[in-house]
């Protein structure tokens, strides 16, 4: 596991690329933490250091995001929050996301248990103090 901290909102930049660079030939991550910890921010950043160039905003309502880069690759971020049950995963054709080539972004991971293939990246963002956020990484 590695950790690192994001000490303000003028290290985001910094931290997806110390994030990216921890993460080399993996696509596929789980996001957990708390309402409020900063998923959705991490993953704003992440996505602008990949060549987005799309807006990137929270998927909480359509349950997934799709963005594309200025060379053309696909990135999806996902938000399980409103899912209840792993039959609406298989309804929402999670196998598209999970188990694809595409970046694939998960908020809310554990709402997919026993879905997510093996070679996720585990991400936990937890408040540290002082508006401060330490982000573990479990590769």
């Amino acid at each position: 596991m590695q950790t690192f901290e994001i000490k303000s909102l003028d290290q985001l930049g910094q931290a997806a690329r110390t994030f990216l660079s921890m993460v080399k030939g993996n696509k596929t991550f789980a996001f957990y933490g708390p309402m409020g910890s900063g998923k959705t921010t991490l993953i704003k950043a992440i996505c602008q250091e990949l060549g987005t160039t799309d807006t990137i905003t929270s998927p909480s309502f359509a349950l997934v995001n799709e963005y594309r880069t200025r060379n053309g690759e696909v990135l999806y971020h996902l938000d399980l929050y409103r899912i209840n049950s792993v039959d609406e995963l298989y309804d929402l054709g999670y196998e598209e996301y999970f188990l694809g080539d595409n970046f694939v972004f998960i908020e809310w991971a554990e709402r997919a248990h026993g879905l997510l293939p093996g070679s996720t990246v585990k991400v936990r963002i937890e408040e540290s103090g002082n508006k401060s956020r330490l982000v573990q990484v479990d590769i």
